[in-house]
C-alpha cells in the first residue's frame, strides 16, 4: 500500500515538471517579431466567422478541448484521414460533431500568407478559442504561443480520453485528473457549455429516463428529440442565453437544466455542489477561475523547440 501510494506521488510530480517545463517554452511574446501580426490576423477571421455564425464560437472552443485532451494540444484533431492514416475525426466525440475546421483553414491561409511556415495550428486552436470567448461576451485571458503540430493523432486516445457526455461525476474526475487538472478545474472547464448546442443522440436518455431534471424542461426538450429518430437535432447546452459567454449553465444545473447527463452531475448531491452553487452567483469568480483552468488546459503535453513540426496545410502533414 504504501509503495503504491508513493509510486502515484512520484508519478504525480514528474506529470507536474513536465507540464511545468512545457509552459516554460511558451511565451506570450513567441511571434512578436517573428509574426507581429498574427494575432490581429487570428482574431479578424475568428470575429468574421462568430458574426456569421454565433455557434461557430462555441465549436472552435471545442476543438481547442478537444485537440488538448488526445496526446496534448497539438493540432492532432485536424488531420485528415488519408488511405494509409486514420487521424481523430471519425472518433465517436468527433464524427459528425466537431465542426470549424474550415474556419480554422482560413485563419492558417491568412495567417500563412503574412507569415509562411511560422505559426502553428495548435496555436492557432489555441487564439481561436480565446477570441470565440471574447468575441460572446466572455473574458480575455493571454494565451501562451509556441506549441508545434503533431506528425500524428490517435483515434484510439480520442475515444477513451475526450469525456463522454454520459460520464458519471467519478468518470469526469478521472478523465481531467488524466491529463493535469484538477476537480475544480474540471468543474470551471465545464462552464464552456454556457454556449453551444448538443445533439440529441447525446441527451436523449437523460430527458426520457433521469429524474434529476427539471419536468418542465425535459418537456420541452422532447418535441425536437423524439425517442426514435431525430439523433442530430440540436438543443442548446444553456437554454437561457447560448450564445453569450457567461455563468448562466451554473444557474441551470442548480435548478436541474442541465441538458447532458455529465452537466447535471456536477450538482447532484455530490462533492461538486459547492462550488457549482458558488458560480452560480458570482460570475466574476467563475470567470477569473476559467481564464487560469484554460491557459493550464493549453499547456498539457505540447511541442516545442524541434519537436513536432509547423504544418502548411492544418490537415495533413507536411511532405
Amino acid at each position: 500500500m504504501a509503495s503504491s501510494s508513493s509510486f502515484r506521488m512520484t508519478f504525480s510530480v514528474v506529470f507536474l515538471i513536465i507540464i511545468g517545463m512545457a509552459s516554460a517554452e511558451l511565451s506570450s511574446s513567441y511571434y512578436n517579431t517573428s509574426c507581429p501580426n498574427a494575432l490581429s490576423t487570428i482574431k479578424s477571421a475568428v470575429n468574421s466567422a462568430v458574426a456569421k455564425e454565433s455557434r461557430m464560437g462555441a465549436s472552435l472552443l471545442r476543438l481547442h478541448f478537444h485537440d488538448c485532451f488526445v496526446n496534448g494540444c497539438d493540432a492532432s484533431i485536424l488531420l485528415d484521414d488519408t488511405s494509409t492514416f486514420t487521424g481523430e475525426k471519425t472518433a465517436n466525440p468527433n464524427n459528425n460533431s466537431a465542426r470549424g475546421f474550415d474556419v480554422v483553414d482560413t485563419i492558417k491561409s491568412d495567417v500563412e500568407s503574412i507569415c509562411p511556415g511560422v505559426v502553428s495550428c495548435a496555436d492557432i486552436l489555441a487564439v481561436a478559442a480565446r477570441d470565440s470567448v471574447v468575441a460572446l461576451g466572455g473574458p480575455s485571458w493571454t494565451v501562451l504561443l509556441g506549441r508545434r503540430d503533431a506528425t500524428t493523432a490517435s483515434l484510439s486516445a480520442a475515444n477513451s480520453d475526450i469525456p463522454s457526455p454520459s460520464l458519471n461525476l467519478s468518470g469526469l474526475i478521472s478523465a481531467f485528473s488524466k491529463k493535469g487538472l484538477s476537480t475544480k478545474e474540471m468543474v470551471t472547464l465545464a462552464g464552456a457549455h454556457t454556449i453551444g448546442q448538443a445533439r440529441c443522440t447525446n441527451f436523449r436518455s437523460r430527458i426520457y429516463n433521469e429524474t434529476n431534471i427539471d419536468t418542465s424542461y425535459a418537456t420541452s426538450l422532447k418535441s425536437n428529440c423524439p425517442r426514435n429518430g431525430s439523433d442530430n437535432n440540436l438543443s442548446p447546452l444553456d437554454t437561457t442565453s447560448s450564445t453569450s459567454f457567461d455563468y448562466a449553465y451554473y444557474k441551470n444545473l442548480v435548478n436541474k437544466k442541465g441538458l447532458l447527463h455529465s452537466d447535471q452531475q456536477l450538482y447532484n448531491g455530490g462533492s461538486t455542489d459547492s462550488q457549482v452553487s458558488g458560480y452560480s452567483s458570482s460570475s466574476s469568480t467563475f470567470l477569473s477561475d476559467f481564464k487560469s483552468a484554460i491557459v493550464k488546459m493549453g499547456n498539457i503535453s505540447v511541442l516545442t523547440g524541434t519537436s513536432g513540426e509547423i504544418r502548411t496545410n492544418c490537415r495533413k502533414i507536411n511532405s
